[in-house]
């Protein structure tokens, strides 16, 4: 195969159009170039991947495995560059069309995911979004550009390329049921390190253990995790019918008469507080969609008013 950086970008749009019409003179028409440009630009692509890559049959051309893969590697490819242009050639949010696609923490998409979609809606009302939880594979997505903006906790960690910033700090609390027999009397860990608790899962962060466990296990004890969740309706409802508890903040109790936050034990300072960060790749920063998303999730964390108990 000669070399890919020398391949005309061209000649993969005349790839994607033989593959999809299985027609040279469908793709010559679609493409608006001549009979005899596409059989030159056939001849390097061969030239490049081989002879195989098209098989003739009476009626057109057959695309081999290969062809179709490099049609739909050459699909994700132009996928970025297509947002590039639109985000900078007169970029107007009332009828930008695009489709944006945000991945958070599955805590704050079920938390607040109607309010950054409403926000968003506001901001770009005719474009077209995808919200997505942040999974494993989130962050090569991110680098690849198919990812246009994040939010995740502050502990996550992110290669330089990703530029953050600070969107909200919350003041964390212990949840459990109302008037919880042991809470309502003390929050002393001696005094709270055999009750069970329930997390929520946090899918991309490479940890053996939460950092709730290693908390108990530097003070002696074993941390009784007994329900850990993607799901905050499981968790509540597990909360609301026993004696386990959560570390969380009054957001997520807040208007719930069946739950209460009580004080948190005597722990580090970072385990006070919780930091939400948004973020998008550094090599975006100036972009004006880029830069209208920042600003619109920003503003809606900044109305967001945490209750004191």
């Amino acid at each position: 195969m000669k070399e890919l950086r020398d391949l005309d970008l061209n000649l993969l749009k005349l790839l994607q159009a033989v593959v999809e019409t299985r027609n040279t003179h469908q793709a010559a028409d679609r493409l608006g170039i001549s009979q005899t440009s596409v059989s030159r630009g056939l001849a390097k692509l061969r030239e490049t991947f081989g002879d195989q890559l098209f098989i003739r049959k009476a009626h057109g051309v057959e695309p081999s495995e290969l062809a179709e893969k490099l049609a739909e590697a050459a699909d994700e490819m132009f996928t970025p560059l297509v947002k590039v242009v639109e985000s900078y050639q007169n970029f107007d949010p009332q009828t930008f069309t695009g489709e944006i696609s945000v991945a958070m923490n599955i805590f704050m998409l079920e938390q607040w995911g109607d309010g950054i979609f409403s926000a968003l809606r506001e901001a770009l009302p005719v474009a077209s979004f995808k919200l997505v939880y942040w999974q494993e594979q989130s962050l090569n997505e991110m680098l690849n550009g198919q990812i246009d903006y994040l939010l995740l906790f502050s502990q996550y960690q992110l290669p330089q390329e990703v530029y953050q910033h600070r969107l909200k700090e919350i003041k964390l609390c212990l949840i459990a049921r109302k008037d919880h027999p042991v809470l309502s009397k003390s929050s002393a860990l001696e005094d709270i390190h055999h009750l069970p608790i329930t997390r929520i899962l946090a899918d991309g962060i490479n940890s053996k253990r939460a950092p709730v466990e290693d908390f108990y296990l530097a003070r002696g004890y074993k941390a009784n995790i007994v329900l850990s969740t993607h799901s905050i309706r499981v968790l509540l409802n597990e909360l609301k019918h026993s004696d386990a508890l959560s570390f969380g903040s009054t957001l997520v109790t807040d208007n719930d008469p069946e739950l209460s936050c009580y004080p948190l034990p005597k722990v580090p300072k970072e385990m006070r507080t919780i930091q939400i960060n948004g973020g998008y790749l550094q090599s975006k920063r100036g972009f004006p969609l880029n830069q209208l998303l920042h600003q619109t999730i920003q503003s809606y964390f900044d109305q967001i008013v945490q209750p004191e108990k």
